[in-house]
């Protein structure tokens, strides 16, 4: 009998060319595959449901497989899980009915984003390759009034990178959250969607605003423009994490493809 399974999958980016398989380059979808396939004994696909770029990390990645194969979901998770090379690792496994996709039903998705603001570095707080290191004072205060600016349904054109064209460049920002915590600045983004580096020229841009050398109007005129030479740099890889990705009740999946 045809399964489906939802696989919750973390991973330190780092070493990684991203999540999806590409030719000659090391990528998380290809490592899982390749443990799934020889756990599972039968060719498949695992389908996830964000595209996280090169050195981007997760602790919440959403993913699902289709098998036949009986084996309860937890030992399979356990079988899986003690395979897969020790930068990856599988948090939960659990049927779900077969009309669950892990990219088109994703509601929303909340991608953090660490800075390391302090003249030390990062390695002294045990932060190396998990934030961004700014030395120079940030305004949190200003940065949450420009980030407020982003929150709705908007244009996001001006910034997104060039790379990944869309049929539309509108997403739903639903909340964005910007707060220090001693040495270390936390930016959540909560979205239906992103575009290609969406969440780092946002993070870069109010960075910008941050240390003073834009206004905080500026988030309005990037967005009218739609054109990323208004926006900030594209923060650094190592600093973003998607930490959790909302569904649907499963109950209101029908049990059919």
């Amino acid at each position: 009998m045809e399964r489906n399974l939802k696989l919750t999958i973390a991973y330190d980016g780092s070493a990684f060319h991203g999540w999806q398989r590409q030719q000659g380059v090391r990528t998380v979808q290809e490592e899982v595959e390749t443990v799934a396939r020889r756990v599972l004994r039968h060719p498949l696909q695992v389908v996830g449901a964000s595209r996280t770029d090169a050195g981007v990390h997760a602790r919440g990645q959403t993913a699902h497989i289709h098998t036949t194969c009986p084996i309860p979901a937890e030992n399979l998770r356990r079988a899986i899980g003690q395979r897969l090379p020790a930068d990856i690792g599988l948090v939960h496994v659990a049927d779900v009915p077969l009309g669950f996709h892990a990219t088109r039903d994703a509601r929303r998705k909340l991608y953090r984003y660490r800075i390391h603001n302090d003249r030390r570095r990062p390695v002294e707080g045990g932060r190396a390759g998990y934030a961004w290191h700014i030395w120079v004072p940030l305004d949190a205060g200003r940065m949450q009034a420009a980030a407020n600016v982003l929150v709705g349904r908007h244009d996001f054109a001006g910034l997104a990178s060039a790379g990944s064209p869309r049929w539309s460049t509108v997403r739903t920002v639903f909340a964005v959250h910007v707060c220090r915590r001693f040495d270390t600045i936390v930016i959540d983004v909560v979205g239906d969607g992103f575009l290609y580096n969406q969440v780092r020229n946002m993070v870069g841009t109010l960075v910008e605003i941050g240390r003073g050398h834009w206004p905080v109007e500026r988030i309005e005129r990037i967005l009218a423009s739609r054109d990323r030479r208004d926006a900030g740099p594209t923060a650094p890889a190592c600093g973003l994490t998607l930490e959790w990705i909302e569904y649907p009740p499963l109950r209101s999946y029908a049990d059919g493809t």
